[in-house]
């Protein structure tokens, strides 16, 4: 991982062969570092060996010897892409390397730029799992080639094998990639509306040169977040209702996580709230050990089952 004075002396770097000449307070500005912290940078280039030379004088600044390009004109598109991967939210870097990063965005050349920016929320990372999915020990085979297309903003041939084993093909939009738990997914527009795609299923990717049709103000957290709260829904579709003690909510959400609403105070203090699960039986399973904090007012089938779960307790134990 780049370090972040590191960063600094690239984007100053890049900076210089965007613009040809700039000034310690304009790197300042830009970096939103200090003017200096700026010439300390600079000098540092000048002392390091690049052909970095100061103009003095009204209309002075900083330039590169001759117009000379750096290592780093040799930069591409891709490698461009890959630097600033690190930049977006699914990053493990440190806040600090992230922010100097997305600096490092605005002084790309102009052709990389866009790009540079789709890299950068192309992916989230979701880390609760469904379920007991296994652990996928590597990344599933079409990842790659499916994140290009995203940040290209291409669509793709997409082949696809369902969980019944029925193979189909379309072309779909690729809108970005989520990493849930262990598993990976493609969010995508299809003629049939949005769709998620798990990727070890796909089959085949075959990218064309058709652009995306990218919806206007799309944001892939909280296209994730939608999706992900309906699929729970489907996942525990019974819904009960209760009221708990106010010192009790930390601990409901503990237990149950996204499957908790809470909602109102009661006339006698208590919070009402409301608790998702498979069915009756399993969530009065969940809620039996909760009695001290929660009153479960509904449906009647899981108040039934934590009778039945009580007197089995006290006919054992009592």
């Amino acid at each position: 991982m780049l370090s972040v004075r590191t960063d600094r002396l690239v984007a100053i770097l890049l900076m210089l062969q965007r613009r040809e000449q700039v000034t310690a307070a304009e790197v300042a500005r830009e970096l939103e570092v200090s003017e200096r912290t700026a010439r300390r940078d600079l000098d540092a280039l000048a002392m390091g060996g690049v052909p970095v030379y100061s103009v003095q004088g009204r209309g002075g600044g900083w330039r590169l010897l001759g117009g000379a390009r750096t290592d780093l004109s040799g930069l591409t598109a891709g490698e461009a892409r890959a630097l600033f991967l690190v930049a977006g939210p699914a990053s493990a870097a440190t806040p600090a390397v992230r922010a100097a990063l997305r600096k490092l965005v605005r002084a790309l050349p102009e052709p990389f730029r866009a790009q540079a920016e789709a890299a950068a929320s192309s992916l989230v990372m979701d880390p609760e799992r469904w379920g007991s999915s296994r652990v996928e020990q590597r990344p599933p085979r079409f990842l790659d080639e499916l994140q290009d297309a995203v940040i290209r903003g291409v669509q793709v041939r997409l082949g696809y094998v369902d969980r019944t084993g029925a193979e189909t093909e379309r072309t779909v939009h690729p809108l970005g990639i989520v990493a849930k738990g262990p598993s990976w997914y493609l969010v995508s527009d299809t003629e049939a509306g949005r769709r998620t795609f798990r990727i070890d299923r796909v089959s085949s990717v075959d990218p064309t040169d058709d652009p995306v049709h990218r919806p206007e103000g799309f944001d892939l957290a909280e296209s994730w977040r939608e999706i992900a709260d309906e699929v729970d829904r489907r996942r525990t579709p019974l819904e009960a209702q209760a009221v708990c003690v106010p010192h009790g909510i930390s601990v409901l959400r503990i237990a149950f996580g996204g499957r908790l609403e809470v909602g109102g105070s009661t006339t006698d203090g208590r919070i009402e709230v409301v608790i998702r699960g498979h069915d009756e039986y399993m969530l009065a399973g969940e809620l039996a050990g909760l009695g001290e904090w929660v009153e479960v007012t509904g449906p009647p089938g899981v108040r039934d089952h934590l009778a039945s779960i009580g007197n089995a307790l006290v006919e054992r134990y009592g």
